[in-house]
């Protein structure tokens, strides 16, 4: 009342509609797969889908695969109350909003509008509004920068301690460079006059130097089947003299040969 009037001269000019505003619904085809979703949650039964089968070439190496073809895609818009479910149920995106509104007719039997012109109002979506500030990135931006994982390489398998090889279980001889100072040569410059050892007494080569270590009883006997268990051990005698005891008036017990000799009642 307290402002002046403007009338929008229309058709000549569009009203500015809002960037939600549900005028159409658009379809774009290379992204229905006829999964029927939208077909079976709409509560007005006014999306009408036609398709076949089609049997695609095998690849070299592969096996032949079935698809779904689309032959119809129809929304009869005269029972259509624009609730957006087929819009929100679609998995892959075929069906979206677009603001156009001019599609009125003269007979209630022309809006049933197929395929082709379903597709050409996918033209007229509008690219979605900016996110807020502070709010989480979509999904599919987060893993498009998200690092590609690296390729896992084959390396060599480490052996564990109970597949060592023999060659990494034993430790190595002692070679020649190895010598002990006992079995090493004379060293270098010594007289040549030196008098010849003795082989008796206290210069005979000592049990260390000419025999091998023999092994111990633990290493001997590691691989030898578990011996018998031992015979059970007889209770000491003042234990075999309590458990002779019983009761006054009681009858005597059978002797037995178990916990010992046998005894007088």
């Amino acid at each position: 009342m307290l402002r002046k009037s403007e009338t929008q001269q229309y058709p000549e000019v569009h009203p500015d509609l809002p960037p939600r505003s549900r005028g159409v619904i658009a379809l774009v085809e290379e992204n229905c797969t006829v999964c029927m979703l939208c077909a079976r949650e709409c509560p007005d039964w006014c999306i009408y889908i036609d398709s076949h089968k089609e049997t695609l070439p095998a690849p070299e190496g592969g096996r032949p695969r079935a698809r779904n073809v689309l032959d119809r895609f129809a929304i009869d818009f005269s029972l259509c109350m624009y609730c957006g479910i087929c819009i929100e149920v679609c998995p892959f995106d075929a069906l979206f909003w677009s603001p156009e509104f001019e599609y009125s007719e003269y007979d209630i039997r022309d809006l049933i509008h197929e395929k082709d012109r379903l597709g050409e109002w996918a033209g007229t979506v509008p690219p979605p509004p900016p996110h807020e500030v502070g709010a989480e990135p979509p999904k599919e931006l987060s893993a498009a920068s998200r690092p590609a994982r690296p390729a896992r390489t084959a390396g060599p398998a480490q052996a564990t301690p109970s597949q060592a090889t023999p060659s990494q279980a034993t430790p190595p001889q002692a070679g020649p460079s190895q010598a002990s100072p006992s079995q090493a040569g004379p060293p270098q410059g010594a007289s040549s006059q030196a008098t010849p050892r003795s082989t008796t007494g206290s210069d005979q080569a000592t049990p260390d130097e000419t025999t091998p270590p023999q092994a111990t009883p633990d290493a001997a006997t590691a691989g030898a089947p578990p011996e018998e268990k031992a015979p059970r051990r007889e209770p000491p005698r003042p234990m075999r003299d309590i458990r002779s005891i019983r009761p006054p008036g009681s009858l005597p017990r059978k002797p037995t040969t178990k916990d010992g000799p046998e005894e007088e009642a």
